[in-house]
């Protein structure tokens, strides 16, 4: 949670540009412990990405789910887009956006529940930058 999917051409980014737009991604999400923010470029071959019926290489179809806390409003999906606006519009790569939202109920990491949000052992998981066993109470089970 959060994981970011961008489908793109193989040649699109740099190695370099993928790991700053991972770290710009990371960055929009402070909030959160970093190791929970995930991005994965997916490549596709530029003879299989078609938009419009027409060959692309300029494309980026990005998935983002949601796993923790919910996209609260458009607002915050535009300051997200504004995280990535160097490597999308200021390079004249066009993208296309999607985020969802999953149940949190259905969430875990190395098996475990997640604390809740900005508790006590959420802030150990987010200063120590990894889960680590935390006593659940029984009625919280996020």
């Amino acid at each position: 949670m959060p994981f970011h999917r961008f489908y793109c051409s193989s040649n699109l980014f740099t190695q370099e540009e993928k790991q700053a737009i991972a770290k710009a991604i990371t960055s929009f999400y402070h909030f959160l412990p970093p190791f929970l923010v995930i991005v994965n470029f997916i490549d596709v071959d530029k003879d299989n990405f078609y938009v419009g019926g027409e060959p692309n290489d300029r494309y980026i179809r990005i998935n983002v789910t949601q796993s923790a806390n919910p996209v609260p409003d458009r607002a915050w999906v535009e300051a997200w887009e504004k995280a990535i606006e160097p490597f999308t519009k200021a390079k004249g790569i066009d993208y296309e956006l999607q985020m969802g939202n999953e149940d949190p109920m259905l969430w875990s990491v190395n098996g475990l529940s997640i604390p809740p949000f900005l508790g006590e052992e959420w802030m150990t998981w987010k200063k120590l930058n990894k889960p680590v066993e935390w006593k659940q109470s029984a009625g919280n089970s996020s």
